[in-house]
This record gives C-alpha cells, sequence and structure tokens, in this order.
C-alpha cells in the first residue's frame, strides 16, 4: 500500500533521500495549508551529519487557511514510511492532513 508524504524541508535533499529511502524520491508541487514555518535546532548529530543543516524549518499550525508552507509530495511506500519515521526527531511529529491539492498526505509538524 503505498502513502503520500508532504516534505518542505530536508526530505527534498537527494543525500537525506538515498540515506532514508535507498532511492531518490519524484514529487509533485502543492501546499500544506494552515500552517507556517519556523527553525528548530537538530540535537542529533547523525540527522545533522546526514542534512548538513543544524537548523531544520518545522511546521507550525496556525488554523488560518491563508498561511501556506511549499513543498513536495511524495508517493512512499509503507517501509518508506517507517523510514522517515525513524529519521524525524522527537521534535517533530506525524500527522494526515489534506494538502492544498484535495490529496490526503502524512506531513511532520512540531511535536508540542
Amino acid at each position: 500500500m503505498n502513502h503520500y508524504l508532504f516534505s518542505y524541508g530536508t526530505l527534498q535533499k537527494e543525500q537525506v533521500q538515498l540515506e532514508t529511502f535507498g532511492r531518490l524520491l519524484h514529487g509533485t508541487e502543492d501546499a500544506l495549508v494552515g500552517f507556517r514555518l519556523e527553525k528548530v535546532l537538530i540535537k542529533d548529530p547523525n540527522v545533522v551529519a546526514l542534512s548538513n543543516e543544524p537548523y531544520h524549518p518545522i511546521a507550525i499550525p496556525t488554523g488560518t487557511k491563508k498561511d501556506l508552507i511549499h513543498g513536495l509530495c511524495f508517493k512512499i511506500s509503507v517501509q518508506e514510511l517507517e523510514h522517515a519515521d525513524t529519521y524525524e526527531v522527537a521534535d517533530y511529529k506525524r500527522i494526515k492532513t489534506t494538502l492544498h491539492s484535495g490529496k490526503e498526505a502524512w506531513v511532520y509538524i512540531k511535536s508540542y
């Protein structure tokens, strides 16, 4: 069974995709509605080494439909979704939401 995963950050990087999924993903442009971006300091040295970035973007819910985060929507397998869960640190949680296109997708947002 396939799932959709929306990415607005480091999961779009080729190096991260190859290490996390074992392949390059092909995505379509889409947007996350009702969220804004902030930055979070990543403390996991393995994730920082893989992404080459100590600060990653993180989606914060606003509930305002005019707030959009642009990114890419990838079609992935259940196993690949589990690999993405392993890559994301505890600052993030995975939720299912409806994107601007109407497609239902998983996305990682700020974990409170």
